[in-house]
């Protein structure tokens, strides 16, 4: 949830990733230890990690990890709950409901997280970015991570079963190289 003047928005998380750090998921923004960008990964748990993705769009993720040990999870997608008509006026290009907060960039955009954001304790109360305990979803899935090119295999990528606001899966990886004068038709 955030609160802002303009209003509050509130999503039901719907989909998430897992990010570990330290050399364990080459994935992870965290994989080469602490830099000034993935600091906040290391600690304290709790705190939201907002970065700029492609130089497009913010995406945040929550530190999940004891302090001094990367970890985070990325918000990927969820169900405005509170606030649609300010999160439908945040993403004017979405069409329906479901993809107002449909991928992580969407999700950041309809809740109004950017970068000064970072660092926010979203368990404390008084934060203007708060994550609250939900009811838990009746079946949750699992498999790989989207969009990234290391670390595909890992099985890190979970979703409320049927949800309709997850992302569509698109996989992660080197895309496969044609020899010159390869078109790509069969």
């Amino acid at each position: 949830m955030t609160d802002r003047p303009e209003g509050s928005v509130a999503v039901r998380l719907t989909e998430v990733e897992a990010y570990s750090g330290e050399g364990e998921d080459p994935a992870s923004h965290a994989h080469r230890g602490p830099t000034p960008r993935a600091a906040i990964m290391f600690g304290p748990p709790g705190r939201l990690y907002v970065y700029f993705s492609y130089g497009v769009h913010w995406c945040a993720n929550v530190v999940v990890g004891p302090t001094g040990r990367a970890s985070a999870v990325l918000l990927r997608a969820g169900e405005v709950v509170v606030g649609e008509d300010l999160a439908a006026a945040r993403r004017p290009s979405a069409r329906v409901a479901r993809d107002l907060a449909r991928g992580p960039a969407r999700l950041t955009a309809a809740l109004g997280i950017g970068p000064g954001d970072g660092g926010a304790d979203v368990l404390d109360p008084a934060s203007s970015v708060r994550l609250h305990a939900g009811e838990a979803p009746a079946g949750v899935s699992a498999g790989p991570r989207v969009g990234i090119s290391r670390a595909t295999e890992l099985p890190w990528r979970f979703w409320e079963t049927g949800a309709a606001s997850v992302s569509t899966f698109r996989p992660g990886g080197n895309p496969r190289r044609r020899t010159p004068g390869q078109t790509g038709a069969s």
